[in-house]
């Protein structure tokens, strides 16, 4: 069984979002007219390409979700072991929890792309002359749509970025805009694990359910911050709190689900639990923070749509 803490949460969150509708669903990897005719050099932060790179490793699963996402999908020439969409990401025994310098060195990259700077690559590859642009775990959605559009700006894709996150705000809005009014905020758990590990609002998972206007039970049980955003929670303290949604983000990797919830001690009276307002997950989507996030709030809206205002 596969556990995730919330430090393994918040690298991979990855392994976070999220197919923009039809967007990511069917990730175009083919350059536009537009897109051939970007001028180069580019720079983005303290990055510079003289060109256009063609040999792009990605070891972030978020990374490579938005790289093909917004067409830069046939210059990927390596992903890491955690990149599962799309399906045709050309996945390899990378590890970006793990990098080994030479090995990356060995699929001669001119862009390498992660999330977090593990076993000081960065330095590493800098001394061999590779070129690294980091995606750190988004905090806001904000976040997420610069590193989108910053991806472009790299690839030669700065159009088709720009329309991927505009598509992405103009769809949570619509989604957002949806959403019933009501007199009290519905409280929800999110859990990353049986192990009662939960993301506060101001996680990016977190603030996600912040503008659906859900209350999170987790709020208090980090205030002073010395958990960055990710307590662990005890069962006294959830049936106590009584919330009206337990969200599972680990019904793939736990096998999670209303039943297993149900089981557990003083559980069965919690009002999430007798309204059979447990929702499980895709896990690598709530993990996650690239173009899927649209459809991880599709999820979240549908099952809080159903309960009366």
């Amino acid at each position: 069984m596969f556990r995730r803490t919330p430090r393994l949460f918040a690298a991979t969150l990855a392994v976070a979002a999220l197919a923009l509708g039809a967007c990511a669903e069917k990730a175009d990897d083919k350059p536009s007219t537009g897109t051939a005719a970007a001028a180069y050099p580019v720079t983005v932060g303290p990055l510079t390409l003289d060109k256009r790179p063609e040999k792009i490793i990605s070891l972030s699963p978020t990374a490579t979700e938005m790289l093909f996402a917004i067409g830069a999908g046939a210059q990927v020439t390596a992903v890491d072991d955690q990149s599962n969409f799309p399906a045709d990401a050309p996945k390899t025994d990378l590890s970006g929890f793990q990098p080994n310098a030479e090995a990356i060195a060995g699929k001669n990259p001119d862009l390498v792309v992660l999330s977090d700077d593990r076993n000081k690559v960065v330095e590493q590859l800098g001394k061999l002359k590779i070129p690294v642009y980091r995606t750190p775990a988004a905090t806001t959605l904000d976040d997420s749509y610069k590193q989108i559009t910053e991806l472009g700006t790299l690839t030669g894709h700065a159009d088709q970025a720009t329309d991927v996150a505009n598509r992405m705000k103009d769809d949570i809005a619509k989604l957002v805009k949806g959403l019933p009014q009501r007199a009290e905020k519905l409280t929800y758990f999110h859990e990353l694990g049986p192990e009662l590990y939960s993301a506060t609002s101001k996680t990016f998972i977190g603030s996600l359910y912040s503008q659906l206007g859900l209350a999170n039970i987790a709020d208090p049980a980090d205030a002073d911050g010395k958990n960055a955003g990710y307590p662990q929670l005890s069962q006294e303290f959830i049936v106590n709190a009584n919330p009206d949604f337990v969200f599972l983000a680990d019904a793939k990797c736990c096998q999670q689900n209303l039943d297993s919830v149900k089981a557990r001690s003083g559980w069965a009276g919690i009002t999430a639990v007798k309204n059979s307002q447990v929702v499980a997950l895709d896990d690598d989507i709530a993990s996650r923070w690239g173009p899927r996030v649209v459809d991880l709030l599709r999820v979240i809206i549908d099952a809080v749509a159903k309960v009366p205002a």
